[in-house]
């Protein structure tokens, strides 16, 4: 049984330790820009308005107070759900800023057209998760911070993210948890259920997460916890997608020289 009152002050607990154990080994700049806490490292968070990074961002406010939470906001042009966004920066208390990524991706793939070569579906839908980390990146040194990874186990267990997109990061609380398991310390963190139970969908392709994969959470979290699936062709999609997705979680692969 998943104990998440316990679960929840254990990830608490970690984080604490983390950005305890990794503070710059040279202190920066007195005229480094800095919108809060100069005493110690923000964690730097992605707002999509999402279960994931909205528990994550939860989780570093109590772990390191709300002042050392710095949510960037990053829409493609119109996005309809970004009002969700600003009530999380607002619910949590957290500092933030807005980067619309639109110009970028579109100069990025620009860029690549004028090679000769056309950006295909693939290529459309991970360049703007790509670039989304980059700004996350240029953000964590502009107010010195580390980026935190909101990818949780069930995306992870089926390759649902994008390589040095959104399953990179420097630290990461929820990867070995479930869907089903993050909802669940949501509601313990005290969240509203509108940031809990919102429809999962990555925000690119027009599809919601289940729509993309073909099969629930639900039924995804309950073989990876307990190896049954009653549909033998989603068990093999799981299986397939699982195995194909593991380059993007495991360590890349290095020639040993003898």
């Amino acid at each position: 049984m998943f104990d998440a009152a316990k679960t929840k002050e254990q990830i608490i607990q970690w984080i604490k330790d983390y950005f305890n154990d990794n503070q710059p080994d040279t202190p920066y700049p007195k005229d480094t820009p800095n919108p809060g806490d100069t005493q110690g490292l923000f964690a730097v968070i992605g707002i999509s308005g999402g279960k994931d990074s909205t528990i994550t961002a939860a989780l570093c406010a109590q772990a390191l107070g709300a002042d050392r939470v710095f949510g960037v906001l990053m829409p493609c042009g119109e996005q309809w759900d970004l009002s969700v966004c600003h009530d999380v920066v607002q619910f949590l208390g957290i500092q933030y800023c807005v980067i619309d990524i639109k110009e970028i991706t579109d100069a990025f793939s620009g860029t690549i057209a004028n090679s000769g070569l056309l950006m295909n579906r693939q290529a459309a839908i991970n360049v703007p998760a790509r670039i989304r980390m980059a700004v996350l990146y240029a953000v964590s040194a502009i107010v010195k911070g580390r980026v935190a990874n909101t990818c949780n186990l069930s995306e992870n267990w089926v390759g649902y993210s994008t390589k040095f997109g959104d399953s990179a990061g420097d630290f990461s609380p929820l990867s070995q948890f479930t869907v089903t398991e993050l909802k669940a310390l949501g509601r313990e963190l005290g969240l509203p259920p509108q940031f809990i139970d919102k429809t999962p969908e990555d925000g690119l392709s027009g599809l919601t997460d289940e729509e993309n994969l073909g099969f629930s959470y639900a039924t995804l979290d309950k073989y990876i916890r307990s190896g049954l699936c009653e549909d033998m062709a989603v068990k093999e999609k799981i299986d397939r997608l699982h195995k194909t997705g593991l380059h993007k979680i495991n360590a890349m692969p290095c020639f040993n020289r003898l």
